[in-house]
C-alpha cells in the first residue's frame, strides 16, 4: 500500500512547492536528531525528509498522485529517504530549514559587479542674509571623482579586458567546508584575488589604476533660491562622485551657511530690529525712515507717548517664505523693536528745562508705585517709615 506522503507533512495534494517546503522546515527543526535524540522522533524525520524528497520531484510527485510510491523498490523507486543523502532531502534542505538559503549547501550570490553607484558629495556656501532674501546663482569649484577619459569606466588599458579570475573561475567567491553538530557547512566568503567581481584586470589604465574614475576640479553653477535658512540644502542631481567602473554620479549637495547681519536678525521668515528712539521723539511722536534689508526705504510712524519695548510690525516686510517644493509663497514680517535712549550727558540748559517740565508734570519726586497723585507710591511708603 501507498504511504501517504501529503498527510507525513500536514499538507493537502493540492499544495504547491513553498507550502510543502514550510511544512518540511517547520517538522525538521521539530524533529532533527541533533535537536530531538528521542528515537521516534528520529525515525518521524527519515519519514518527513522521504516525503519532501519524493513531493519535491515532479516526476516522484506524479506517481504519488497517480496512486503509486516511487520509494517503493519492487517499483523500481528511489532508496530508503536517507535525510543525508542526495536529492531534495539532502543536507542543503536540512540547513535550508534552520537557517534559510543564506546557510544552506554553501549557495553563493555570485559575482558582483564591478560598476557601483558613486556617492554623495556635500559642499557648503556662505551667504549673507539679504542673499539669502534675495537668492543668488554662483559657480562653484568642487574637487570630486570624474570617469575616466582614457578608458570611459573600464579600468583596462587601451586594447585590454578583462579576464576570468583563476581563484575563484568567475564566481566571485570561494567555499570552504567545516564541521558543526549538524555535520559538514558549506560557507562562502568573496575572493581574495578579484573582491568578488568574479574578473580581474591584467593590464590597468595608466591614468585611474583601474578605478574607472579620477579626481578632478571642476565648476559647477548653482542657483540657490530666494528665502532660504542656515542648513537648508539644494540638491544637484548627477553632480556628485562617479561611481568605480563608471558607475552613475551620486548627487551634489550644497548646504547654506548664513552670516549674521549687522542690524536684522531672523526668526523663521519674520526679521527682528531695534530702534534707537530719542526721549523727545518717544514723547512728542515722529516719522522715521527706515531702511529695510533690500536698501529699500519704508516710513515709519511713531506715535506721540511711545513706551520703551513697543514693538511695530510691518506686515510682509519680512524674509520669503520658501516652501518644501522651492517656490516662494508670500513673506514673513518685520518686528521694530523700540528702545527709548535716555541722554546721558545734558547741559545746564538742557537740565533746567527737564526740571521745568518735571515740574510742570509733577514729576519732582517720582514715586515707582502708584505715583506721587495718590500718595501710596513706594518713595511715599519709605519717607513715612523712617519718620516715624
Amino acid at each position: 500500500m501507498a504511504r501517504d506522503y501529503y498527510g507525513i507533512l500536514g499538507v493537502d495534494s493540492g499544495a504547491g512547492a513553498d507550502e510543502i517546503k514550510r511544512a518540511y522546515r517547520r517538522l525538521a527543526r521539530e524533529l532533527h536528531p541533533d535537536v530531538n535524540p528521542d528515537p521516534t522522533s528520529q525515525e518521524r524525520f527519515r519519514e518527513v525528509s522521504t516525503a519532501y524528497e519524493v513531493l519535491s520531484d515532479p516526476e516522484k510527485r506524479r506517481v504519488v498522485d497517480l496512486g503509486g510510491d516511487p520509494m517503493d523498490p519492487r517499483g523500481g523507486g528511489g532508496g530508503g529517504g536517507d535525510p543525508f543523502g542526495g536529492g531534495f532531502g539532502g543536507f542543503g534542505d536540512i540547513m535550508d530549514a534552520f537557517f534559510g538559503n543564506a546557510a544552506g549547501g554553501g549557495r553563493g550570490r555570485g559575482p558582483r559587479s564591478r560598476v557601483q553607484p558613486g556617492a554623495d558629495a556635500l559642499i557648503r556656501m556662505e551667504l549673507s542674509l539679504q542673499e539669502c532674501s534675495t537668492g543668488v546663482q554662483r559657480d562653484l569649484t568642487v574637487d570630486t571623482a570624474v570617469l575616466c577619459t582614457v578608458c570611459t569606466g573600464s579600468g583596462c588599458a587601451e586594447g585590454s579586458s578583462p579576464t576570468i579570475c583563476d581563484t575563484c573561475g568567475g564566481n566571485g567567491e570561494i567555499q570552504s567546508v567545516q564541521r558543526s553538530f549538524l555535520g559538514q557547512v558549506v560557507t562562502s566568503r568573496p575572493c581574495p584575488t578579484c573582491r568578488g567581481f568574479g574578473e580581474v584586470i591584467p593590464d590597468p589604465c595608466r591614468q585611474c589604476a583601474g578605478d574607472g574614475r579620477v579626481r578632478s576640479r571642476r565648476s559647477v553653477a548653482v542657483r540657490i533660491p530666494a528665502g532660504v535658512a542656515e542648513g537648508m540644502r539644494v540638491r544637484l542631481a548627477g553632480q556628485g562622485e562617479v561611481g568605480s567602473g563608471g558607475g552613475p554620479a551620486g548627487d551634489l549637495y550644497v548646504e547654506v551657511e548664513e552670516t549674521p547681519h549687522e542690524i536684522f536678525t531672523r526668526d523663521g521668515a519674520d526679521l527682528h530690529c531695534t530702534l534707537p528712539l530719542p526721549m523727545t521723539a518717544a514723547a512728542l511722536g515722529a516719522t522715521l525712515p527706515l531702511k529695510l534689508l533690500d536698501d529699500s526705504i519704508e516710513e515709519l510712524r511713531i506715535e506721540g507717548g511711545t513706551q520703551s519695548g513697543t514693538v511695530r510690525t510691518l506686515r510682509g516686510k519680512g524674509m520669503p517664505r520658501l516652501r518644501s517644493t522651492g517656490r516662494v509663497d508670500g513673506a514673513g514680517d518685520l518686528m521694530v523693536h523700540v528702545e527709548v535712549a535716555v541722554p546721558t550727558k545734558l547741559d545746564k540748559e538742557q537740565t533746567e528745562l527737564l526740571r521745568q517740565l518735571a515740574k510742570l508734570r509733577g514729576e519732582e519726586q517720582p514715586d515707582l508705585v502708584g505715583g506721587a497723585r495718590n500718595g501710596h507710591g513706594l518713595f511715599s511708603r519709605l519717607r513715612d517709615t523712617w519718620g516715624r
